[in-house]
């Protein structure tokens, strides 16, 4: 014989509340999607981002079907990584190091106007502050076939006459330097990289090619580098 049937238990914690039962459109999820890194999309659960593709804010979802996709994305994503970097090292002749592109503009420009050319790309004239950067900047001169380029480096006098070297960012040299000596004895105020890895002396008014820098922490948020040249 068949017994009576039990007491309902308690209701499930409520969902997601939805909003207005509004969709949101698959272009909108996709760029949500394709923005965010996977373990940040684990996160914030997979299952619920993918629902939103095709359902209201708030429904449930059949997590088994979404799942399912999350490794094709995760690929797709490794793919446009491998992409950019070819685009960044090979179409863009970009350098880099861990914290920062480097781009040889070949435009010949006098300092002051390669200094702008710089800042309107959102970066500043390459600063050589230590051997290794010193050393990237100098084997991208040779590689690229040239002997020498504008660098982030600029004497300046005060009232007392004295000199003192600057970088681009308004910051002093500290202990690295690339003079093949000491600093010469010179009127010229701009400095050059040659592709041996010396700084020179140059005027200021000449034109010449220049390196710009751009801090990859710049490029979440804020004014986006203008890399292409």
């Amino acid at each position: 014989d068949v017994g009576e049937e039990g007491v309902i238990g308690k209701a499930g914690p409520p969902g997601h509340p939805g909003i207005n039962n509004k969709f949101v459109s698959k272009e909108l999820a996709f760029t949500i999607i394709m923005g965010f890194k996977s373990p940040i999309l684990r996160k914030i659960g997979s299952c619920e981002l993918y629902a939103m593709i095709e359902f209201h804010l708030g429904s449930t979802c059949d997590c088994g079907r979404y799942r399912r996709l999350v490794g094709p994305i995760d690929i797709n994503l490794d793919k446009l990584r491998n992409a950019l970097k070819f685009v960044k090292n090979v179409l863009l002749g970009l350098r880099e190091t861990e914290e920062r592109y480097y781009l040889l503009v070949k435009e010949a420009k006098m300092f002051q106007e390669a200094s702008m050319n710089c800042r309107l790309r959102g970066g500043v004239l390459a600063m050589p502050k230590t051997p290794n950067t010193n050393q990237i900047l100098a084997d991208y001169i040779s590689q690229s076939h040239l002997t020498r380029v504008y660098v982030g480096v600029k004497a300046n006098s005060d009232t007392n006459g004295t000199r003192s070297y600057m970088y681009s960012d308004s910051t002093p040299l500290q202990t690295f330097s690339g003079w093949s000596d000491s600093p010469p004895s010179t009127n010229s105020s701009c400095v050059e990289l040659l592709s041996s890895g010396t700084w020179a002396h140059t005027q200021c008014d000449n034109s010449m090619f220049f390196i710009c820098e751009f801090p990859k922490s710049r490029r979440r948020g804020g004014i986006a580098p203008t890399l292409v040249s």
